[in-house]
């Protein structure tokens, strides 16, 4: 017989950096779920990134188990990634702080696809240039047609 979900969590975690520290330990203290058992289970899964944001979603159960699903570093962080930047503008309509290319943007959204609520990379690149823009990131250069 399957388990009954009892709820979800979602959380942002630096890869292999997860402790019992805020803001691990409260969200999952006060849910009943073993901290240390998920810190050093999140950690073994995400060695590999190292220092990178990762967002995982964390499903607990009735009898207190758990299972979490890691997923790829948010736009945001990708962007700034990109160009270098630490971070957008505060004024984004009117100070730009940075250019990246379209190339640039296709890799990040080819990346972050399994993630995004569409199918194909071009609207991915779309969501993408829309991210920078709301950051104050200007795309160079023209959308590239699939023509």
């Amino acid at each position: 017989m399957a388990k009954e979900i009892a709820g979800l969590i979602k959380l942002q975690i630096k890869g292999g950096a997860a402790n019992p520290s805020p803001p691990v330990g409260p969200a999952l203290g006060s849910k009943g779920i073993n901290i240390m058992e998920f810190c050093k289970q999140y950690n073994a899964r995400t060695q590999d990134k190292a220092g990178k944001i990762l967002p995982v979603v964390i499903t607990y159960y009735t009898d207190k188990s758990f299972d979490f699903v890691v997923k790829t570093p948010p736009v945001a962080i990708q962007l700034l990634e990109a160009s270098k930047q630490k971070s957008g503008s505060a004024e984004p309509n009117r100070k730009k702080v940075a250019e990246i290319t379209w190339e640039q943007v296709k890799t990040i959204a080819e990346d972050k696809l399994v993630d995004l609520n569409c199918f194909e990379v071009a609207p991915a690149m779309k969501m993408v240039a829309g991210t920078a823009r709301s950051m104050g990131i200007t795309v160079k250069g023209a959308f590239p047609s699939n023509n």
